[in-house]
């Protein structure tokens, strides 16, 4: 018989009961939903609904359960409809009579409300660990190389030189604003639901701020009918798990491209690549590949909970039980495409003299070129058409500006002279720009600086 049985005289059909039940998917948050209900009995003692023998009897029990589910000598089973009437049942076979007081005084709808809040909140805390581990190795990158000349992009054509240290940099940047979202997001939800009841509280003395205490949240949520019905921070969290996605689809997209035989930028490690079953000499980006195939997994995620909630009315409606597989499966991919991604790049050699090699070679250096006519006396625009010339003659003559001898440069533009030459060397080019944001040098020693403080503050 089902915890909810009384009222009804024949068994549900199997079909109905295997379509309708959870239990599959929503035994992750067991030990939640255990720690739970022991901070509910505690407080329903401390407001004497319990005796403090019930209250003891009951949460030995749901220790003893927690403990024999994670030592395998419980299994979670599919007769049950839920991992609450799982734990329940097994109570009551447990200790008989005082286990069916453990449901007082709430619901279901308030049970799995706080349930998935507890699970949500400690994935957002490995989430958040996650990142933090992935900074530190980009910022570990970044300090190693400063002095790592390669071509910037924009349209992914070759633009203007910069740093290996600041490409990376900005990523950092992106993932940095991911752990803020996060924290956002934590704070934003971390109000409890329990004792919101079904949709309309309950007649029992409940002292929520109480429960609230027990469990680490800032106090309970303030109407009941939202408390049940509220997913705003699972699409919360699955927008910032999109855009985290989102972030390492595009780091990955540069390093296929860096990794392949044209770039020559990037080698990724044995151990994060595969072979070919046909041809020898392949060695593919598989993982980088596959993070960025899971992108569309976890927007998925997120277009499907939309999609569920657009419109339901209140209160709680069995439609929200489709929130719990998309959001398990997001977190964990991303969980996994972080580790993994962290673990490529740490790896990952660098070709510098490649990287170097590919800025001169792609005129990256042209619009300093253009900067030391205007330093001469020479209008912008007009200095802008005396380097496309050059750069045209170059690429006739397959060699960089830097190749181009003086008196090429002087038939063009008797404004030239032997300084040209350092004057765009990659050095001078990325050294010379130190706003702060910017490649240079000292600016980058800036930016490194306050990255270190952050990585240790939080």
């Amino acid at each position: 018989m089902k915890l909810w049985g009384g009222r009804f005289t024949k068994e549900t059909d199997q079909l109905v009961h295997n379509f309708n039940a959870s239990i599959s998917f929503d035994q992750k948050f067991y030990k939640q939903d255990i720690l739970g209900s022991i901070a509910h009995v505690t407080m329903l003692e401390k407001q004497g609904i319990l005796e403090q023998a019930e209250k003891e009897t009951i949460i030995e029990g749901l220790k003893s359960i927690l403990t024999d589910i994670e030592s395998g000598a419980l299994e979670i089973t599919a007769e049950h409809e839920d991992i609450h009437s799982f734990v329940e049942a097994n109570l009551i076979s447990r200790i008989g009579e005082p286990g069916k007081k453990l449901h007082t005084g709430r619901s279901r709808n308030d049970q799995v409300a706080l349930d998935m809040k507890l699970y949500t909140r400690d994935e957002i805390v490995t989430l958040n660990d996650l990142l933090k581990e992935l900074l530190i190795t980009i910022h570990g990158i970044m300090k190693a190389n400063t002095e790592t000349f390669m071509p910037g992009f924009t349209h992914l054509q070759k633009a203007q030189p910069v740093t290996l240290a600041h490409h990376f940099g900005a990523y950092f940047e992106m993932f940095r604003r991911d752990r803020s979202r996060l924290r956002d997001i934590y704070d934003r939800m971390n109000y409890c639901p329990l004792g919101a009841g079904a949709l309309a509280g309950t007649t029992y003395p409940l002292d929520r701020n109480k429960t609230s205490a027990l469990l680490n949240f800032d106090g309970p949520t303030l109407n009941s009918m939202d408390s049940v019905s509220d997913r705003d921070y699972l699409i919360e969290l699955l927008s910032a798990l999109s855009t985290i996605m989102m972030h390492l689809s595009r780091f990955c997209e540069e390093i296929i491209v860096w990794n392949s035989n044209e770039y020559q930028f990037v080698e990724i490690d044995d151990s994060y690549s595969t072979g070919s079953s046909i041809m020898p000499q392949k060695k593919n980006p598989d993982i980088a590949e596959l993070v960025r195939g899971k992108t569309g997994r976890v927007y998925g995620a997120l277009i499907s909970i939309l999609t569920t909630m657009k419109g339901l009315p209140l209160a709680y409606n069995k439609d929200m039980q489709e929130d719990k597989e998309l959001t398990f499966d997001a977190i964990d991919t991303v969980k996994g495409c972080i580790s993994l991604f962290t673990g490529m790049i740490s790896t990952m050699k660098f070709n510098a003299g490649r990287m170097e090699a590919s800025a001169r070679n792609g005129f990256t250096n042209a619009t300093d070129a253009a900067d030391y006519l205007v330093k001469h006396g020479i209008p912008f625009r007009d200095a802008h058409g005396i380097i496309g010339q050059l750069v045209l003659l170059c690429i006739g003559k397959n060699i960089s500006l830097d190749e181009l001898p003086l008196d090429e440069y002087k038939k063009i533009s008797p404004v030239f002279e032997e300084d040209i030459y350092d004057a765009i060397s990659m050095k001078t080019c990325v050294e010379k720009r130190n706003t702060i944001g910017a490649p240079g040098g000292d600016a980058m020693k800036q930016v490194i600086a306050i990255n270190e403080k952050y990585l240790l503050e939080s």
